[in-house]
């Protein structure tokens, strides 16, 4: 297999943090209200290329957003639903595990007394509802998105072996589809295997990198997202894609160029915040995995 467009994705990357760093406040549109999800992404971005300056400015916004009880709301004037507090705990480890302890430790203990709606499992669910995750809001559902975030945060924030988290690495799995990936977290109904969802899949395949799944479903998703460059895909899509095959040791130089494409056109077409550090955070992950495992 042909090697990495590792110049083509340092060029990328440069530019890109550029753009961060004079910026670092933000949200998913160029022009729209400043949010968590996009700041904390774009902090540890920053952080990842030793901007710590602008990383810092992104720490304290999310540490101003951060409320007694250790929750972050979603954006500057919305302080629900607060499922970015695991995005604010990965970006103030990655700035200064050190200096924000304090703010790690709080968004932890917020996101271990969560309780999140359950059922026995019944047959006419594909997946099991009796094990709990995190949701997109209080006491409902748990859903894929959120559960992966919180799995990924608690592991970095030293809960490894918590076992709410180890019941949310179980709830991860059990939502991969028969034939692998992943959606927001149904898998089957009435029967009929529902569809995968790229975005979705890169998520799970990211939060499950290091854990012990035994479970075919898991290379399958690998092996579907590989797939990601024979159509076309959207910017978060292809992020993530990116993010879970790098987990893995597995991005390869087809999605590497499509990155560093994307993430270039991403900067020059003032594509926001949100984009310009989901796209850097891929394209720092595809050069970090170990080379000659492609």
């Amino acid at each position: 297999m042909s090697a990495l467009p590792s110049a083509a994705l340092t060029a990328a990357i440069d530019l890109a943090v550029d753009s961060l760093a004079a910026a670092p406040i933000g949200g998913y549109q160029s022009e729209s209200e400043a949010a968590s999800e996009p700041i904390a992404c774009g902090a540890v971005a920053l952080a990842n290329a030793g901007r710590n300056d602008s990383a810092e400015i992104a720490a304290k916004w999310l540490v101003k957003r951060q409320a007694a009880d250790g929750s972050v709301g979603v954006t500057e004037s919305q302080d629900n639903p607060y499922w970015p507090t695991a995005l604010a705990m990965l970006a103030w480890k990655k700035v200064d595990a050190a200096a924000y302890s304090r703010n790690i430790a709080s968004g932890a203990q917020w996101a271990l007394e969560q309780k999140p709606w359950t059922e026995p499992r019944v047959k006419k669910f594909g997946h099991d509802t009796s094990l709990a995750g995190w949701s997109w809001a209080p006491a409902t559902h748990s859903w894929v998105e959120p559960t992966a975030y919180f799995v990924v945060a608690l592991h970095e924030a030293g809960y490894a072996d918590n076992p709410r988290r180890l019941e949310g690495v179980r709830l991860l799995v059990d939502r991969l589809l028969p034939s692998g990936g992943a959606n927001s977290g149904n898998t089957v109904v009435f029967g009929q295997e529902l569809l995968a969802h790229t975005q979705f899949s890169g998520v799970v395949a990211w939060a499950l990198a290091g854990e012990e799944v035994n479970d075919v479903r898991l290379e399958k998703t690998i092996q579907r997202l590989k797939q990601v460059t024979d159509r076309p895909t959207g910017a978060a899509s292809l992020a993530w894609a990116a993010r879970g095959l790098a987990a893995h040791s597995q991005a390869n130089a087809a999605i590497a160029e499509q990155i560093a494409n994307k993430l270039t056109q991403s900067v020059e077409k003032n594509a926001g915040l949100y984009k310009t550090a989901l796209l850097t955070l891929a394209a720092q992950e595809i050069l970090k995995q170990p080379e000659g495992d492609l």
